[in-house]
């Protein structure tokens, strides 16, 4: 797979523990020192090689004892059940960024930055994502369940809407913020609410972000 070009195109979403806005998104601490989050993909179209992956979903959750940029992190994939082994195998790659240029894309830099990486689980996997919205839920049963809606105006409680416009990001170039919440009880724990979390629609490829 190494040597393999790769590609996933559809929505995905991310919930972590921190603040609203996320100051890893601009270089700063995360809000309590740490970092675990969660993401999880609706493959609307992708390949890896010759392998179709349209119509999947994959997950990834990771954790790491301060900033990402300073690593000693740990991660676990979820791949959805439904895919062949082949797929599997594909899915597994590109979670982990392998075959992706050195540092054009997250997946392959938040790989270089876990020494643990737990093996995967292959689950089924309930995906809802709405990014006009700001909506999202995604479910596995007895391991992960997150879900995402607007921010709400503390004053007035009408909805709220803020973006992150990244023209350079390794992840994307604009995301709609939300409110998330995750518990999940796989070997990356993951249990907060009401905390940052952003939604996503383009295309990461072995090469980077596709503008």
């Amino acid at each position: 797979m190494t040597d393999t070009t790769w590609s996933i195109q559809g929505p995905h979403f991310v919930n972590c523990n921190c603040d609203y806005g996320c100051p890893c998104q601009f270089w700063g601490r995360p809000t309590d020192g740490t970092c675990r989050a969660m993401a999880a993909w609706r493959i609307d179209e992708g390949h890896c090689g010759e392998t179709r992956l349209d119509g999947l979903c994959a997950i990834n959750t990771w954790a790491w004892p301060g900033p990402i940029h300073e690593g000693h992190g740990s991660m676990q994939s979820i791949i959805d059940e439904r895919a062949s082994e082949p797929q599997r195998r594909a899915l597994v790659a590109i979670l982990q960024g392998k075959g992706a240029d050195p540092d054009s894309v997250m997946l392959q830099i938040y790989r270089a930055m876990c020494e643990t990486v737990y093996e995967p689980l292959f689950l089924p996997i309930r995906l809802e994502v709405d990014v006009r919205e700001r909506t999202a839920r995604v479910s596995v049963p007895d391991v992960l369940e997150t879900s995402l809606e607007p921010i709400k105006n503390k004053v007035t409680g009408a909805l709220h809407r803020a973006r992150i416009d990244l023209p350079l990001g390794k992840e994307f170039t604009l995301a709609e913020v939300a409110s998330g919440t995750t518990r999940a009880t796989g070997r990356i724990r993951l249990d907060f609410a009401n905390t940052h979390a952003h939604l996503v629609e383009n295309r990461l490829t072995s090469q980077g972000v596709a503008r």
